[in-house]
């Protein structure tokens, strides 16, 4: 029998202020998803730049923010867009998926949006949900859409440094975040619909191998943000339910990190603080910011790479 999961604590870090809650604005997300529940906020792609500020989206109103250590939030940008997962690259530009817009980027300093790979360069579009930068600078992105058990065509991408495109995979019911592993051998993708974690293996020349089943979970929504830790341990955002879970790298559950604002949508995470030992959480529907202390680093990421 399996020891039972540890339980580590969350506490509000930061809270979206009373100012920038948009509540008496329509939203595409209260319209289609919430069935009209009043959206001021709903945060989303949490990452970190080498100054230990925290980027966040705010997909209903189409905004970025800006939240530093003390936990202050300013407005980067807002756009006309769906902006989703962000990250920031080494030059500290942020590139964001987008769900109507593809993968842009943005200028921190200004605010200016431009698109990098727009629907017309991803034939078939769906809409990205999430990304990520791999150590030599590759991007990978999800094109999620409304795909799912009914319609299993999600789509994972590699955009490579050449500026060369490739569509890794065709067949994921929802393909939501993703990360790599410590050693970049294999992608995890949160496959949200069917409530479980994917391990797509790369062989040496880069092409995938047998992609397979890593994690089932069960309850909520499914899976969405992911993280890893240097150990090689996966941490699942698992929206629905109000948990993030810290698996090992066989795939068993060590440790449950449920939200203390008891709201169902932890949707994203991401390490940081000043010896990247803290992860910090997306609370979406609240507007809040979780954070909790994690027994080991997260794998750093690209922006914070020397």
């Amino acid at each position: 029998m399996y020891p039972q999961p540890q339980v580590i604590q969350t506490t509000v870090f930061a809270t979206v202020p009373e100012e920038l809650q948009l509540t008496d604005r329509d939203s595409h997300m209260s319209r289609d998803i919430f069935r009209g529940r009043p959206l001021g906020s709903f945060l989303e792609g949490p990452s970190f730049d080498r100054d230990g500020n925290l980027y966040v989206v705010d997909i209903a109103h189409g905004r970025i923010f800006r939240v530093s250590p003390a936990g202050a939030f300013t407005v980067v940008t807002e756009y006309d867009g769906s902006p989703n997962g962000l990250k920031i690259h080494r030059d500290g530009r942020l590139f964001v998926a987008d769900r109507r817009n593809g993968i842009v980027e943005v200028d921190p300093a200004n605010g200016k949006v431009s698109v990098l790979i727009g629907p017309e360069q991803l034939p078939g579009f769906k809409g990205p949900n999430d990304l990520f930068f791999a150590s030599n600078g590759d991007l990978y992105f999800t094109d999620q859409g409304d795909t799912g058990l009914h319609d299993p065509t999600g789509r994972v991408f590699r955009y490579d440094t050449s500026g060369n495109l490739h569509c890794l995979i065709d067949n994921v019911p929802s393909p939501n975040g993703l990360v790599m592993d410590p050693e970049e051998s294999a992608l995890y993708i949160a496959v949200t619909r069917a409530n479980a974690i994917w391990r797509m293996p790369f062989r040496q020349d880069g092409s995938i191998n047998r992609v397979g089943l890593f994690a089932q979970l069960v309850g909520g929504m499914g899976p969405d943000g992911l993280a890893v830790d240097t150990e090689g341990n996966l941490v699942i955002a698992h929206a629905g339910l109000g948990t993030v879970w810290l698996f090992s790298a066989q795939g068993l559950p060590i440790h449950k990190l449920p939200a203390c604002d008891h709201s169902p949508l932890t949707t994203n995470i991401a390490y940081g603080g000043p010896d990247n030992r803290t992860l910090f959480i997306t609370s979406s529907f609240t507007g809040n910011i979780l954070r909790a202390e994690m027994p080991a680093p997260g794998q750093p990421m690209y922006a914070r790479m020397d």
